[in-house]
């Protein structure tokens, strides 16, 4: 799944056309290295996002649909 839709769908990011800014303003790293919008995210992967409150988390699970409630756990908050 391409990054800025995993975003999206995990509801990290809000909207999918903020994703894709953010990627394109390097604010979203993978493994350290700044990563385009269709990055295609693995599980395992780490992300860091510094849109609003800087995050890191590491991707879980790629599901292209999710509800409110399990959106939460495509994904795990790492400590800074």
């Amino acid at each position: 799944m391409r990054l800025d839709k995993y975003l999206k769908v995990s509801r990290i990011i809000k909207r999918r056309t903020i994703a894709n800014e953010a990627c394109d303003a390097g604010r979203i790293l993978v493994g350290g290295k700044p990563a385009r919008a269709s990055y295609e995210v693995k599980e395992g992967d780490i992300l860091e996002i510094t849109v609003g409150k800087p995050m890191k988390v590491r991707v879980l699970s790629v599901s292209e649909y999710a509800t409110k409630e399990n959106a939460s756990g495509l994904y795990e908050i790492l400590p800074e």
